[in-house]
């Protein structure tokens, strides 16, 4: 109490309020500071404090803390003294104490930071204060510890002169560690030193005192030369470079270079007590280290190395006076070395390569060596050593150690020797910089801000750390780990927690880096001495590889939106061809068009999509297979190859696909516009008032074989054993259920995030435990197309909704054996001899609808399945009902079975009975044969949208399929009560089961949907330039006298005999009346037209002779006519608005000196329209039959049967 007194004496305080801040000062001095000072923690031999007294030992930290505020006549009540194990456990935010700050001081600090970073806040100012002793801790780790624990410091520009003594910190920043699921005593924070602390008993300056007998760097190198046994040698000099520190077989160590204007040497630091110099060495810096030795550095092809020993020190900011020199001299003022603030564009040209673009596209360049400083504007990825400095320049710091203390938005930082990148990878800044083992970075300045103003996860990088962890591991190039970062943070979007957990993402991008840079072997092992030491300097920065058309990531949603927004925006809605387009003809071809794109888009980098194959859902508007991620789902029409055919496609029909995670890299984007209009012209196209309603269907084609699989199902891992493939490998960690490969997506989002595991997929059962069940395996024989058919419910969802329209379709299949008995669901396991006991031959209608329903796009005909009723062992529920008879009726139909949607399909395969491809008919054989339902295969040609103003689906669809042969045949669809089927694409090869074969009036062949009717894309073809095969080559003397309709289109070659019609005329877009400057028809009076030609000529091929029309744009190339000629055409028709022309007769319109009519005369008679033609044509329904005729000779007349000539429609004029 005495010295209490005594201590109160010191300061005479004024009042209440005063005397208990200097009590609790005195307590705080006692049980914090005092018993780290005294026995607790012994000081070094001569110490000044030893022996100290609290009483002095409170007013030397209240004295100090006066002089350190803005106003020193009064005590600072507001202020506390916190102790270490307080701060760490009650401070929760990062905050800033400055006691030299007045209020507006603060205000002004605040503003400036916010405004140099917008969007950050500043950091929130505490009156706490803080005295202790600051320690040497583990690994170079500077400490400030009081009697209650220790925190760790992280300084500017730290002195040796500082450890071990006790101190009060005037200004400092805390920054907490908010790392979830850590202990608060492991989270605790750091301390951020503003300034220089205050010594509260500074010991002798030992910084400027002359050491004797040090040497000069240029001596020193001499001496490296020469190593003496027990020889200790002090060298001073600037520090040129300080690399990190490094652990190696659990000894951590660093070096730094000493260097002069000629000469340098390397100086190791691997003494445990010596590893805090790592703070306090920079370059620039002039600094002498005593008792150093000469010695051997294993590992490093270099000399020797001067290595620290337990008695060497340091001096900072070193002059060195010679012994016996009264005048202080200073060789080490050498200029300082050249420092970058900005990189321009303009001065970062490519290097020249070594050697030239490879076949990948990949390009070798040197990168550059120079110092930086700047402030670190963004932290893009702190666990993959990624940041944006001065808003333009990229740092990675991922090939060295990571950093102690992490980089925060607003340091200013001091960069030596780092590699400066021009373009190393396309997702990042241009100008990059990345440091190696020889770089040194410095923090300058402290951040002023904390966190953002918007919370944004992309601060903090998934599975911290793991991603430089396989960088040291692999030893990859630059380039490609850029790559992996940023899509590492785009999965992270799109997969995390829906997928994937978020420590599986680095991993998983790592796996596709190897895969889509085709790097797997990495670059060998790293050199860490020769990088540190050798000069000169080599590392894996010297080169790096750009590759600007490296594939971009892309999430599932953000595909669906560009494509939709691309679709309406990309251009005029119709070529230029529909210039000579009516109104309803433009209205027409409006109704349905498509825009295809692939993957690999030219001129841009091509796209990469990641996602989990399912069934699709029961709202869904496409019955096909679903690729989905963390934001959305996208419809893919998918094929893969046959395995019993070389080289055929099939359409998808392997159940094992569904959950699993791949990565599509090679597909179509498909997007599909439904436009309803009333344009009056084509000159009208821009103007939006005309469009009624607009929709767009967006969709994925690829082939299964061009996919690579990230994370297998359980059944694909099954499939690639019985395949004697290893699968890659599950890096994702995922835990898959039955459930979850065949639920909808909502169901299995919510699966997901309750049962996150991170085992890898594993055959058995989930959880180990058994579920019985029921299966028999069966072939399918016949399927019905999917559609919306008023159904009562089933028994699985009979409280569930009401009888209405439902999704249902059926399937008539050979059932191969009988029901089998399992503990655990079989999966796709090959056939057992228990499933192959008893032939079968019973068939079997397999009813789907509802949740069921959803396995379409998957039942193929000729595949074989399991069918799997889970938690039973009674065989009867897979064993369908009969239809009842009356007696002595036999009854000739299959029986029925209701598939619930919780039952399962498994594709499986059995050596000896192997699944059947069914025979197809190919158009040829349709248009032959008499069948009046017909199941055939045909590529698309074309595909016209027919007019149904009542649907923006495209109820009405006429398809014009043909085959191999060049026939081709018109096909009819009804799609007004089936889901849209996508795919329907010029190009794609369908399979078209259950249509109505049917004959026109006119005796042509055509087919049309039934309500049973099903298409399946069974191949993919090149939609943006399918062409399909040529037509049948036609004699029109056999063509003439065939009255077969089974080939309307075909190719001609022959001669013009000559030109029966010609007729050229602006016609009135709305009404089609001629149009002379106005429509000619009083009630319309329109003032858009459109030009319109239509020729008629005679052809012979040497078997007969045939009328050959032509119109629109054919008739301009038939005339031989240039553009510019026709274009001048077109205006001298302006005023009168048309001409006929028939240069086999008189001319019906204008008079025989009318110079048109003689250019037109003179073009259709010439020897350019009277040419060798090559054709193709469509023959006419209208053929006339034979007719009698009269001709008379003399006083005779004749009766005679005369064939009218055949009539066709020119398509198309081939090249010859």
């Amino acid at each position: 109490m005495d010295s209490l007194q005594l201590f109160l004496d010191q300061f005479q305080p004024s009042g209440e309020a005063e005397t208990g801040w200097l009590k609790q000062v005195f307590r705080f001095v006692s049980q914090h500071l005092e018993p780290k000072l005294s026995g607790h923690a012994p000081l070094p031999a001569g110490d000044v404090m030893t022996g100290v007294c609290v009483d002095q030992l409170s007013v030397c930290v209240v004295k100090k803390i006066q002089e350190s505020m803005c106003v020193t006549h009064l005590l600072p009540v507001s202020y506390r003294l916190v102790s270490v194990s307080e701060l760490l456990s009650q401070q929760h935010l990062a905050c800033v104490s400055n006691t030299s700050w007045s209020t507006n001081q603060q205000r002004a600090w605040a503003k400036e930071a916010e405004l140099s970073l917008p969007g950050h806040l500043a950091l929130p100012r505490v009156n706490l204060l803080l005295i202790g002793c600051l320690r040497e801790g583990g690994a170079g780790e500077w400490r400030l510890t009081d009697a209650s624990g220790s925190v760790r410091c992280e300084c500017l520009s730290p002195s040796p002169l500082w450890l071990n003594r006790p101190v009060f910190l005037p200004h400092w920043n805390y920054i907490p560690h908010n790392a979830p699921g850590q202990d608060q005593d492991e989270a605790g924070g750091y301390l951020e030193l503003i300034g220089s602390p205050v010594l509260l008993r500074p010991g002798p300056e030992q910084g400027l005192a002359p050491s004797p007998g040090a040497v000069g760097v240029r001596e020193a190198a001499g001496l490296l030369d020469n190593r003496a046994r027990g020889q200790r040698v002090s060298v001073f000099g600037l520090v040129g470079s300080v690399c990190p520190q490094l652990v190696v077989a659990g000894t951590a160590f660093f070096c730094f270079w000493l260097t002069d204007e000629c000469h340098t040497v390397r100086v190791l630091v691997k003494d445990r007590s010596r590893l805090c110099w790592t703070q306090c060495v920079y370059v620039g810096q002039s600094v002498c280290v005593t008792a150093l030795r000469v010695c051997v550095l294993r590992g490093w092809r270099g000399s020797n190395i001067l290595c620290v020993t337990d008695q060497s020190e340091i001096h900072t900011n070193y002059t060195h006076t010679p012994v016996g020199d009264t005048h202080t001299d200073t060789p080490l003022d050498t200029p300082p070395p050249l420092m970058m603030s900005h990189v321009d564009d303009e001065d970062c040209q490519e290097v020249e390569p070594e050697r030239g673009v490879n076949q990948s596209g990949f390009r070798m360049n040197k990168s550059r060596v120079i110092s930086y400083q700047g402030t670190v504007t963004t932290v893009v990825s702190e666990g993959a050593g990624l940041y944006v400095i001065d808003r333009k320049v990229g740092l990675c710091l991922a090939y060295q150690p990571t950093l102690r203390r992490k980089l925060r938005a607003g340091d200013s930082v001091e960069l030596h020797h780092v590699h400066f990148l021009y373009r190393p990878c396309p997702d990042f800044p241009p100008s990059m910089l990345c440091t190696c083992l020889r770089s040194s970075l410095r923090v300058t300045t402290f951040s002023r801000v904390g966190g953002s103003s918007s919370s944004s996860p992309d601060s903090s990088c998934p599975g911290d750390g793991v991603l430089p962890r396989l960088l040291l591991e692999k030893n990859m190039g630059v380039s490609e780990y850029l790559w992996t970062c940023h899509l590492s943070s785009q999965l992270t979007h799109s997969l995390v927690p829906t997928v994937l957990k978020q420590q599986c993402v680095c991993v998983l991008s790592w796996k596709l880096m190897e895969c889509v840079w085709r790097r797997g072997g990495g670059g060998g092992r790293r050199d860490i001495y020769s990088e540190m030491l050798d000069e000169p300097h080599t590392c894996p920065l010297s080169q790096y590889s750009t590759n600007p058309t490296v594939h971009q990531s892309i999430s599932v949603s953000e595909l669906s939106r560009s494509l939709q927004s691309e679709s309406w925006s990309s251009g005029s809605l119709l070529s230029s061809g529909g210039s000579g387009l009516t109104r309803s003809q433009i209205n027409s071809a409006l109704a349905w068009s498509f825009r295809t794109q692939t993957g690999d888009r030219p001129g841009q980098r091509p796209l990469l999509v990641v996602g989990l194959l399912e069934l699709p859902s029961e709202t869904s508007d496409h019955q096909t297979l679903q690729l989905r991620d963390g934001t959305g789902g996208v419809a893919c029409v998918v094929t893969e190859t046959r395995e019993e055919e070389e080289g055929g496609q099939r359409s998808a029909f392997n159940t094992a696909w569904i959950g699993c995670l791949v990565c599509v890299q090679q597909f179509t984007m498909v997007t599909e516009r439904f436009l309803q209009s009333d344009f009056p012209s084509y000159q009208h196209l821009d103007q939006d008032q005309y469009i009624t309603h607009t929709h767009c269907r967006v969709y994925l084609q690829f082939s299964l074989d061009h996919l690579h699989i990230l994370s297998p199902s359980v059944a694909m891992v099954t499939h690639l054993s019985q395949k004697g493939e290893e699968s890659s490998g599950d890096v994702t960690g995922r835990k898959h259920s039955e459930e979850e490969e065949t639920e909808g997506a909502a169901t299995a989002e919510k699966k997901r995030r309750e049962a996150s595991s991170s085992v890898t997929v594993t055959t058995g059962p989930v959880g180990g435990g058994s579920r019985p069940c029921v299966s028999m395996v069966i072939r399918v024989e016949q399927k019905e197309g999917v559609a919306w058919r008023n159904l009562a419910p089933g028994p699985k969802e009979a409280g569930l909704k009401e009888a209405g329209l439902t999704l249902c379709f059926s399937v008539r299949a050979a059932v191969i054996g009988p029901v089998v008995s399992w503990g655990r669901d079989p999966k796709n396991r090959p056939m057992t001899d228990r499933e192959m006991e008893t032939e079968s031959r019973d068939k079997v209608v397999l009813v789907l609808s509802g949740g069921s329903a959803r396995w379409f796009p998957l039942l193929q005909p000729g595949g074989l399945y399991r069918l799997t009723a889970p938690n039973t062992q009674d065989p009867s529920v897979l064993i369908g009902c009969g239809v009842s008879g009356r007696k002595g009726v036999e009854l000739h139909t299959d029986s029925t079975l209701q598939v619930h949607s919780d039952w399962r399909l498994h594709t499986v395969t059995r050596p000896l009975l192997q699944a059947l491809s069914p025979t197809h008919l190919s158009v040829s054989d349709v248009l032959d044969c008499r069948s009046e339902l017909v199941c055939f295969q045909a590529q698309v040609c074309d595909r016209i949208s027919l007019n149904n103003r009542t649907s923006d689906s495209g109820a009405g669809v006429r398809l014009t399929v043909c085959d191999q042969t060049g026939r081709s045949l018109q096909v009819y669809l009804d799609l007004s009560h089936t889901p849209y089927p996508p795919g329907l694409l010029p190009g794609n090869t369908l399979l078209l089961s259950g249509f109505q074969r049917r004959v026109s009036r006119s005796g042509g062949v055509y087919c049309s949907s039934l309500p049973l009717s099903s298409i399946t894309v069974v191949s993919l073809g090149d939609v943006s330039s399918a062409r399909p095969p040529p037509a049948p080559m036609m004699h029109l003397g056999v063509w003439a006298v065939s009255r077969e309709q089974s080939c309307i289109v075909g190719q001609v070659r022959g001669h013009v005999v000559c030109f029966l019609f010609l007729q050229l005329e602006w016609s009135c877009s709305l009404c089609g009346s001629v149009f002379i400057q106005t429509c000619s028809s009083p009630p319309c009076r329109s003032s858009s037209s459109v030009f319109q030609s239509k020729a008629k000529i005679v052809i012979d091929d040497g078997t007969g002779e045939a009328h050959l029309w032509f119109s629109g744009a054919l008739v301009r190339p038939l005339l031989g006519l240039a553009d510019s000629q026709w274009a001048g055409l077109q205006r001298a028709l302006r005023v009168r608005g048309h001409v006929r022309v028939y240069p086999r007769g008189r001319s019906l319109v204008c008079d025989s000196d009318d110079p048109l009519l003689h250019f037109l005369l003179c073009v259709c008679s010439s020897d350019v329209v009277c040419r060798q033609l090559s054709l193709t044509c469509r023959k006419q329904n209208n053929q006339r039959s034979e007719e009698m005729k009269r001709f008379s000779r003399g006083e005779r007349d004749f009766m005679t049967r005369v064939t009218p000539p055949l009539q066709l429609t020119c398509l198309q004029l081939n090249a010859d």
